[in-house]
């Protein structure tokens, strides 16, 4: 029996928006929630640079995770991951193995791929275009 080798890439997309929205909700809940021991073991000051960046991780993150309009949330969230990047681990050397800024490289590639491919299977989003 011949199995196709695609059928289940519409589930491993699927999986990957799932799992890197709900990491990445997790640099947000430390900043604004205060989890997992805060940003640098302490809440994140209102209205600052970071906790503008923790509400996007936060909110942008659970929209990913859903899967709800996520073709413009993962545009603004590819745009700010390379904001830090640039921002924040580029001064520091170019490579990202040297500079730290590895997370901020990977998802911001995975936030770009979703905005080309969409959410996928089991998003919200199938479910709206349907109706």
């Amino acid at each position: 029996m011949r199995k196709s080798s695609g059928a289940f890439q519409p589930y491993a997309h699927a999986l990957l928006r799932i799992v890197a929205a709900f990491c990445f909700t997790l640099h947000g809940c430390q900043k604004i929630l205060g989890m997992f021991g805060g940003a640098h073991g302490a809440l994140i000051p209102f209205r600052s640079e970071l906790w503008w960046a923790g509400i996007l991780e936060l909110v942008g993150g659970t929209l990913i995770f859903l899967g709800l309009v996520t073709r413009p949330v993962a545009f603004i969230l590819c745009g700010e991951m390379a904001v830090a990047y640039f921002t924040g681990h580029f001064p520091h050397g170019f490579w990202p193995v040297k500079n730290g800024g590895e997370l901020a490289v990977l998802y911001c590639f995975i936030f770009l791929f979703l905005c080309a491919a969409g959410a996928g299977p089991l998003s919200l989003d199938q479910i709206v275009r349907k109706k």
